[in-house]
């Protein structure tokens, strides 16, 4: 597979300047460095810090795979329906509506929670980090695709799940067992009728054993569905387990990189439930298509909020006052 084309280090650049905070700032200190008086002293200063900034951001190589993602989505440009005609692709928040309109109430209503609890908590983590050294927001866009893929690859589960409790109620497996006991039967009551020599010439016998095989296919089917339904529900679980740790570490962990590293981790080990879902698609009906699209920033029908405003503003307050205890080496009391 050849490489992903770069961006370039012009693009790069050129985004990290067009930041939005990176603009307010250098607009405030420009303009603060004429009031004080002294222009020929600050502007110099502010270019420099201007310039420090920019080389460290374009050269991040996390910002650097945000923006490769960035050009490789403008140049791809809308796709085409798969009939060829000039429909446009769908967006990611029909993708998502998509999945939701076809999940049941209670696992439609499982994953609003869960992305309401994202969205909780990213609000309480900005709240933290507006006292702390992350105050660009840089952090949060940059880990924000790992997130908005866990998330998806969570719908994905519950539409497999969805589909394999179908089958398995859909399924009877008495009435396949009963059909197997019976050919099973009928074979041995054909084999003691018809001499030993001309068995394998025999039409009967040769119906009869294709029918146990199919029987005998459809109840190993059966079995691997168990399977896979149990090892679905433990990773519905264990998912929902990583998501809810994400975003709870995002407010007690104030160094960006090391949080970015974490979910970039817990990402990337998900591989063995992608190649699940994958393996269940013809069931499912989703696609080979694994591209995460934006589910934290769609807008989308969100369940009722857990407390009234009160109660998250308690929260929030609570996770200032264990960010604040964190940074100067003690537990708050209480």
């Amino acid at each position: 597979m050849a490489e992903p084309k770069r961006a370039g280090l012009f693009r790069y650049v050129k985004e990290a300047f067009l930041f939005r905070w990176n603009l307010l700032l250098l607009g405030g200190a420009g303009v603060a460095a004429v009031l004080i008086g002294h222009p020929d002293v600050a502007l110099p200063l502010v270019a420099a810090a201007e310039v420090t900034y920019l080389a460290g951001l374009s050269t991040l190589p996390r910002f650097q795979s945000a923006i490769d993602a960035k050009v490789h989505a403008e140049e791809r440009g809308p796709q085409l329906a798969p009939g060829g005609d000039a429909r446009s692709a769908t967006t990611g928040r029909d993708r998502i509506m998509e999945v939701l309109k076809s999940l049941a109430e209670e696992r439609r209503g499982r994953f609003l929670r869960l992305r309401a609890r994202c969205v909780e908590m990213t609000r309480i983590a900005n709240a933290v980090r507006g006292e702390t050294a992350d105050a660009s927001g840089a952090s949060t866009e940059l880990r924000q695709p790992a997130l908005d893929r866990l998330l998806w690859v969570f719908l994905k589960l519950l539409l497999s799940d969805q589909a394999i409790a179908r089958f398995l109620q859909a399924a009877d497996i008495a009435q396949i067992q009963h059909t197997t006991d019976d050919l099973t039967e009928r074979i041995k009551k054909r084999e003691a009728a018809v001499p030993e020599a001309e068995r394998d010439a025999d039409r009967i016998l040769r119906s009869l054993h294709d029918s146990l095989a199919t029987a005998q296919l459809r109840r190993e089917n059966f079995t691997k569905a168990q399977s896979n339904a149990e090892f679905v529900a433990a990773e519905l679980d264990r998912l929902e387990n990583k998501i809810q740790a994400v975003t709870e570490m995002a407010v007690s962990h104030s160094d960006p990189d090391e949080m970015s590293s974490r979910i970039d981790a817990i990402a990337e080990g998900i591989s063995q439930t992608e190649q699940t879902i994958r393996e269940l698609q013809n069931i499912t009906g989703m696609t080979s298509q694994d591209d995460a699209p934006s589910i934290l920033d769609v807008d989308i029908a969100q369940p009722a909020a857990a407390g009234p405003p009160d109660a998250a503003r308690a929260r929030i307050e609570q996770a200032r006052v264990v960010a604040e205890a964190g940074r100067v080496g003690r537990r708050p009391k209480g």
